[in-house]
């Protein structure tokens, strides 16, 4: 090759790269989008608003919130993974949508893994194992007692067949070798109302849905599912305190985004997700719903590369435990 041969071939080389770097040096060029596949309202809707609202003024740019909600998280998911993989379209996941659903749908789930990259993980949510007034259940041994007395007679119920919830319950079923019924509600509402009225025993839900309902004392609450007690419900003891040490099952709210999506640009998102998370503001109003920091950095925070280590060990734990549970979604 000649040298006037390599120059041409290395200027049309930059020229094919150049829309690709400027695009990563340029970013934000248009209107940035947060998909959230779920209704308005919600523990999803509130942290993915507060996440849009923080990232446009950090980014002095409009970050605008699409809600397209179905198929359990998935219709939104599948939006993101096949929208041009530019940064300008993501979407606030789940643990439904970014772990448990890849094993409860299998073959049928849309996207995969893959088909987006991690972001930054916002917050984490525990679940909270509640009992109705009506009980004799105060403890996890109380529960293990009850339902070894009576296998099958105890309801349990949640906001739906493959929630976090429900697949948390399933763990602790497993870990203790206990036969209680599954009670699916269409939400947390209606299954929080049945637990008031004392229609079922036993109930779990993220901390945010329950907590009115458990500082009224219209439920009570038996055990907090995080690492450590959460500070909402201090007096709370975890699972892992009574009797089952390495018990830890969180809801978690994070960003994704299409799986092409350049390094740049991901990496400039994943430092102003990890600067929102680590915000005052933001925590105070975590807090104040029961939420938890990431915790993904030592500093407490998040990163594109530890939340994608920790998308990995969601999916390969919550696998094993819908495997074992056989929890299906028909």
């Amino acid at each position: 090759m000649t040298i006037t041969r390599r120059t041409a071939f290395a200027a049309v080389s930059a020229a094919l790269a150049a829309p690709r770097l400027a695009s990563a040096q340029g970013f934000p060029s248009r209107p940035i989008r947060i998909v959230i596949p779920f209704t308005p309202a919600g523990t999803t809707d509130l942290v993915g608003r507060l996440t849009a609202e923080m990232l446009g003024r950090r980014l002095n740019h409009q970050v605008v919130v699409d809600n397209r909600p179905g198929a359990s998280g998935n219709v939104g998911g599948e939006f993101v993974a096949r929208s041009e993989a530019d940064g300008h379209t993501l979407l606030l996941t789940t643990i439904g949508t970014g772990a448990i659903n890849f094993a409860v749908f299998r073959d049928r789930m849309p996207y995969k893994p893959e088909d987006l990259a991690a972001v930054g993980l916002m917050t984490r949510v525990p679940n909270v194992l509640m009992a109705a007034n009506n009980t004799n259940i105060r403890s996890v041994a109380d529960l293990v007692r009850e339902a070894r007395a009576r296998p099958g007679q105890i309801n349990y119920g949640t906001a739906g067949i493959a929630t976090s919830p429900h697949v948390v319950v399933e763990q602790l079923r497993l870990a203790t070798n206990i036969d209680i019924t599954h009670v699916p509600y269409r939400g947390s509402a209606p299954m929080l109302t049945e637990m008031v009225a004392e229609r079922i025993e036993i109930g779990m839900d993220n901390i945010p849905s329950a907590l009115t309902f458990i500082r009224d004392g219209k439920i009570r609450a038996i055990a907090t599912t995080g690492a450590q007690r959460n500070p909402s419900l201090p007096d709370v003891p975890t699972v892992a305190e009574q009797g089952l040490p390495g018990f830890e099952a969180t809801a978690w709210f994070g960003v994704l985004a299409p799986a092409a999506t350049p390094a740049p640009v991901v990496r400039k998102l994943g430092a102003e997700l990890n600067a929102i998370a680590l915000d005052p503001a933001f925590r105070q109003r975590m807090e104040a719903l029961g939420a938890e920091p990431p915790r993904l950095t030592p500093d407490g925070g998040t990163s594109p590369e530890t939340f994608a280590a920790f998308l990995r060990a969601e999916i390969a734990k919550w696998a094993d435990v819908v495997t074992r549970a056989n929890v299906r979604v028909e």
